[in-house]
């Protein structure tokens, strides 16, 4: 694979993840859980890294 689609499916990978941490921790929780939804931002910190990588 080449480094761009790498950096690509990781980024979108990260982003699917990140959203799913939110989801979980904000609406399946008995109250609102703050690592989920700290952890689901870092992820999207990490795949604006990726993405800024990329170019």
């Amino acid at each position: 694979m080449k480094r761009n689609k790498v950096l690509t499916t990781a980024a979108v990978l990260l982003i699917i993840l990140g959203i799913a941490m939110i989801y979980i921790g904000g609406f399946y929780a008995p109250k609102i859980m703050l690592p989920p939804i700290i952890t689901g931002i870092g992820f999207f910190i990490i795949a604006w890294a990726l993405y800024a990588l990329k170019k």
